[in-house]
């Protein structure tokens, strides 16, 4: 047992006690319509959420799901929703309120001995506040005397590159063109964000291979596959609603490939909620047809081990390849199929941690199928190798022209709701100059044209004074990042911290010598303005763009809106900007009109948003129109990693549990994954326990080496057998974080290698 503070901060509780079992149960069904339930009940909207379950994901008349990135449905379901998105929107509509006497009675250095639920637990916060460095309290501050602070700091530093400005994937499109705007015409491209730490590789990746940034296939190519590829992804917990995806394909009779060290409740079966009669009957549908456990970071020797016995194949059949889509539309091909070739089976084997036999089956459902998807998420990115994994997957869909037909394609998943918009939008650290050339001619403004500063760049600027304000538009960058203390050293040495946020966390109390809380609505709320109610645009995991509004009653009159939070810093740093900033507030449809002539596929944006479902941006790829150097899809030929570790060393991954979001945390609760009150665990293999004389639930030390030498250890964690390949381990983030060196990034897309952490465990 260990010492927590209890919800309501008023002290410590004894924790009851952990436990553990194993899930055979389906993936969602009636455990998630009872933990819907739960969470309804424990923050008092259980009318309110209801209500709000039958608006979300309307494109007519509701406000998008704050949750993951997954396209709305396109046959009109009226309730396209999941557990965990009904969570989210019932936390944010939650009836607790953070307000003034909250803040009197505590001190901030009371409040950082709190757990990070207990923070976010108590309720919205209902006006801006200032730290009060003589008290040690946050207190009250009027919006425009906020500003003026802001404004103060800012003009006073001696470049623009002092300062940095974050967001998470929670900002509209709206907000995020104001916001990179902001940054810009004040003189900087510091613009890190949450893609630097989750899909940088992929990004990177795709681009590279095919001139585009993104994946190429929508909902329908989903509909439509006879095989699906499912790679490091927790669909039950990171994307619920894929579930439907699943089972309809499972049920249409497609080959589902999952892949993935731990085999998860989403690659069994599920029973998917909106569907009544299988919920009344409790009738499951199986979500796969096999399941694959490749080591940590095995990937790409798995993908390329499908593609040697492809070409293998290719020598006896040769409609295995498909020779015209090679010759008319791949560069690279002769290249690749060489060094596929010269790859030695037993090394494959090796990396991958799957046997010859295993890795065959599954090259045969993919020779088998003529129209193939390939997903996957940040099991494959968060490695020092990721941007070579996915440019595999490209290597392998191009090899039987899986790219530019229905039912086929790259997709990657995308977590958080807005993440691929805001990145559209502007916000990127390396803008392109044909991005930045739009800008200034749609804005008037003259952006700088240096690159800016990316996350775990910006944490030691901080650390070393070169960056010394620090604004975050939504999220929890204390917790999100990696290598913790180092954050959250490099955010107190900071002259100013800045969050715009809904709810108290930790990042408030990490804060710089002055420090700013600003709360603004909520993707639920009403945003009402001088020329009425307002929309804002989001983006999902699949190009299309639509409009979300809120109907809900502002948790309190003090809010504003996050294109207000953005116009009123602007106007106060940028006093003699010619930006109508003002204006753009009073109608959004004035900032849309702007992006429409900055942003490539935005063109006519008012109109087409308006339309049903929105609109999907262009994907060149998807249409064989390749912008890379040679006009054509392009093979990669990368080295296959050693990922095998020393002896006596795991490789560590940290995940979510289902119970959170993010780094928000629902209860200490993994339903899915049979854990009850406990999340300072390790999921270790019984063999690597045994070998080690580590019991079931016996505490532990953990401790990781970086790249440098340094070491960072986890104390008095507990050990859980769990089904995880041998040499490998998982743990919850954020608190692993803490084992992650900010040094310890990928020199391929500059992501933390929060999937490939190599540790060592002792008994404590």
């Amino acid at each position: 047992m260990r010492d927590t503070v209890e919800p309501g901060g008023d002290g410590p509780e004894v924790e009851e006690a952990w436990s553990q079992e194993d899930y055979h149960h389906p993936a969602a069904g009636w455990g998630a319509a009872v933990s819907v339930a739960r969470v309804l009940t424990r923050e008092h909207t259980v009318v309110s959420g209801t209500r709000a379950m039958l608006k979300m994901n309307h494109e007519d008349s509701g406000f998008d799901c704050p949750g993951c990135a997954w396209p709305d449905a396109t046959d009109g379901l009226k309730l396209d929703l999941c557990e965990n998105g009904i969570k989210h929107v019932a936390w944010e509509m939650t009836s607790k309120r953070a307000g003034r006497e909250f803040f009197a009675q505590h001190t901030v250095s009371e409040l950082a001995t709190w757990t990070d639920f207990a923070l976010e637990d108590q309720g919205r916060l209902t006006e801006p506040l200032v730290y009060d460095a003589a008290t040690d309290r946050y207190r009250p501050i009027e919006w425009q005397a906020a500003f003026d602070l802001i404004g103060q700091v800012l003009r006073s530093l001696d470049t623009p590159g002092q300062a940095a400005f974050y967001t998470s994937g929670r900002l509209s499109n709206e907000a995020t063109f104001l916001y990179q705007l902001m940054a810009r015409e004040y003189g900087t491209n510091n613009l890190p964000d949450c893609s630097n730490m989750c899909h940088e590789a992929s990004g990177r990746a795709l681009q590279a291979a095919l001139g585009t940034g993104k994946g190429t296939a929508d909902l329908k190519d989903w509909e439509t596959a006879e095989a699906l590829f499912i790679l490091g992804v927790n669909a039950a917990s990171n994307a619920p609603r894929m579930l439907t995806a699943l089972s309809d394909a499972y049920r249409r009779g497609a080959q589902i490939v999952h892949i993935n060290p731990l085999v998860e409740a989403a690659a069994r079966r599920t029973i998917v909620p909106h569907e009544v009669v299988d919920m009344a009957l409790f009738k499951s549908t199986p979500t796969s047809t096999l399941n694959l456990q490749v080591r940590p970071g095995g990937d790409l020797a798995l993908l390329r081990g499908i593609a040697k016995a492809v070409l293998e194949e290719a020598r006896t059949d040769p409609k295995a390849l498909d020779e015209v889509f090679l010759e008319r539309h791949t560069d690279g091909f002769a290249a690749y199929q060489k060094l596929c070739e010269a790859t030695d089976w037993r090394e494959l084997e090796r990396q991958s941690g799957l046997s010859e036999a295993d890795i065959r089956r599954a090259a045969e459902i993919y020779s088998r199928s003529k129209r193939t998807l390939i997903s996957w998420c940040l099991g494959l990115t968060q490695h020092e190798h990721g941007v070579d994994t996915v440019r595999e997957i490209v290597n392998l869909l191009l090899l039987r022209g899986n790219l530019g037909r229905e039912g086929a394609g790259p997709s990657p998943v995308r977590g958080h709701s807005n993440v691929q918009g805001n990145r559209t939008c502007g916000i990127d650290h390396r803008p392109t100059t044909e991005f930045l050339d739009r800008l200034a001619a749609a804005c008037g403004i003259d952006p700088p044209r240096e690159h800016g500063l990316d996350t775990v760049r910006t944490i030691a600027a901080m650390i070393d004074g070169s960056v010394k304000v620090f604004v975050g538009m939504g999220g929890n960058f204390a917790l999100a990042a990696p290598d913790t203390a180092a954050t959250a050293d490099g955010l107190r040495h900071c002259e100013l911290t800045v969050h715009v946020s809904t709810k108290l966390n930790r990042s408030h109390l990490v804060h710089g010598r002055k420090a700013l809380i600003l709360p603004c609505l909520g993707r639920t709320e009403l945003d009402l303005q001088s020329a009425g109610p307002q929309s804002t645009s989001v983006e999902d995991s699949m190009s299309m763009v639509h409009l979300s509004r809120g109907r809900k009653r502002p948790a309190s009159p003090y809010l504003l809106s996050e294109p207000a939070i953005i116009a009123g810093m602007a106007r106060a740093t940028l006093p003699g900007s010619a930006t109508p900033w003002e204006w753009y507030v009073e109608d959004y449809d004035r900032v849309r009109d702007v992006m429409a002539k900055a942003l490539d596929g935005f063109e006519d944006f008012n109109r087409r948003v308006r339309g049903p479902l929105g609109f999907r941006l262009r994907q060149p790829a998807r249409e064989l129109v390749f912008r890379t150097p040679s006009g054509r899809a392009e093979f990669s030929t990368a080295d296959l990693p050693d990922v095998v570790p020393a002896d006596g060393v795991l490789v560590l991954q940290t995940m979510r549990s289902h119970d959170q979001w993010n780094t928000t945390i629902y209860s200490d609760d993994d339903r899915y994954r049979g854990v009850k009150n406990l999340r300072t665990l390790i999921l270790m293999n019984r063999d690597d326990m045994r070998s080690r004389g580590i019991g079931q639930g016996a505490l532990v030390d953990i401790t990781a080496t970086a790249r440098d030498g340094s070491t960072r250890v986890l104390r008095n964690y507990r050990a859980l057998r769990y089904d995880v390949p041998r040499g490998s381990a998982a743990g919850y983030m954020p608190e692993m974080n803490a084992l992650v060196a900010a040094s310890d990034y990928s020199t391929q897309s500059d992501q933390p290698l929060m999937k490939n952490i190599k540790v060592r465990v002792v008994p404590a």
